[in-house]
């Protein structure tokens, strides 16, 4: 069975998280999937080779093999909707953001089968995390989580119109100290990108959860709108689109880190 996440561990005080690049199936799931499920239509395509840079420059970095369809793990194992009064797609979704099926008629998980995921797919993801910043710290003095996601520009469901390139979720101040987050959110705007602050996107579980700035660990969570770095009809990345992008994710890590 494929490992729920992939590790590298870095020599700087950054932790990157990519929850939802992940693409595998949990054992026998794929035989109770509608073809629209199968093609995995809402994963953060890309995100894990846009970031391969982060890692080169000594991030830490943490992603999941697993599809979000396994089980999400950017929301509560209690399942709370993140955002009052909007759609909420569940910690095992059962439709897409597009409102198409995921399962084939009475092949929904039931309550066991997301016990069960949640034991083997969400639970050690959050730990390695808990882990892993545990130990920046210690060694640092403080830690820096980097929530990395992505999204087509435009998900009627979810959001009006077309989404902003770059959207900083802090969970408005609470997760990161303002001389950070204010630090990344200028590098954001010396950029050619529409950026927006806590706006549509504020930050998931993770983000939530382990930000804790009066701890001296600062998170964010960054959602791409997916249109900056690949085709999002064809699904292909597009490696001349995504430099300038790369760029711009990097001045915006530095200015995190110093």
């Amino acid at each position: 069975m494929t490992d729920c996440f992939t590790f590298k561990p870095g020599d700087t005080p950054l932790l990157i998280s990519i929850p939802h690049d992940g693409r595998a199936l949990a054992p026998g799931m794929a035989e109770g999937m509608t073809e629209e499920g199968l093609s995995l239509p809402d994963t953060d395509w890309h995100v894990k080779q846009l970031y391969e840079f982060a890692g080169a420059s000594g991030a830490g970095i943490i992603a999941a093999n697993y599809s979000r369809y396994v089980v999400d793990l950017n929301r509560s194992s209690t399942d709370e909707a993140l955002y009052a009064g909007q759609l909420s797609t569940g910690l095992c979704p059962t439709r897409t953001f597009s409102g198409a099926d995921i399962y084939l008629h009475g092949q929904l998980p039931d309550e066991v089968e997301q016990r069960q995921r949640l034991r083997q797919f969400w639970q050690p993801y959050h730990a390695k995390i808990k882990t892993e910043l545990a130990v920046l710290k210690k060694r640092f003095g403080y830690a820096l989580l980097w929530d990395a996601h992505s999204i087509r520009g435009e998900v009627p469901a979810l959001f009006d119109g077309a989404l902003p390139d770059l959207n900083i979720g802090t969970n408005g101040g609470a997760s990161c100290g303002s001389q950070r987050s204010n630090a990344v959110v200028v590098a954001a705007k010396t950029s050619e990108y529409s950026v927006a602050v806590n706006g549509r996107f504020k930050g998931g579980f993770i983000t939530r959860s382990f930000g804790a700035p009066e701890q001296n660990i600062h998170a964010i969570q960054l959602e791409l709108a997916q249109r900056c770095y690949m085709n999002e009809d064809s699904g292909k990345y597009d490696k001349q689109k995504a430099e300038p992008l790369v760029r711009s994710l990097h001045g915006m890590l530095t200015a995190l880190i110093s």
